[in-house]
């Protein structure tokens, strides 16, 4: 589990390129560093909910990241906010 303020990576993981999945977190931040802000609470993972498989529950958080690590943009200092699941987190 990741408290406020945790530095972590978000995986950097490619699982539809083995077969048909349902992916909630977006390619753009695959691979990025960037901040747990808080945790929401535990959820259903959707990526098994989308199949009608037994869902797990898992944590979910807030993730903030700095836009101009994830893109070439004039604002780089402006921040991206994202719900990611716990298992595409790891620590860098």
């Amino acid at each position: 589990m990741f408290a406020s303020g945790d530095t972590v990576r978000v995986k950097d993981a490619w699982p539809e390129a083995q077969g048909p999945v349902h992916i909630r977190t977006p390619h753009y931040v695959r691979g990025a560093v960037g901040e747990v802000v808080r945790h929401l609470g535990d959820f259903p993972n959707p990526e098994d909910l989308a199949f009608a498989r037994p869902a797990a529950r898992l944590p979910l958080y807030h993730v903030r990241f700095r836009k101009g690590a994830i893109w070439n943009e004039p604002k780089a200092d402006d921040e991206l906010l994202v719900e990611i699941f716990e298992h595409w987190l790891e620590r860098p």
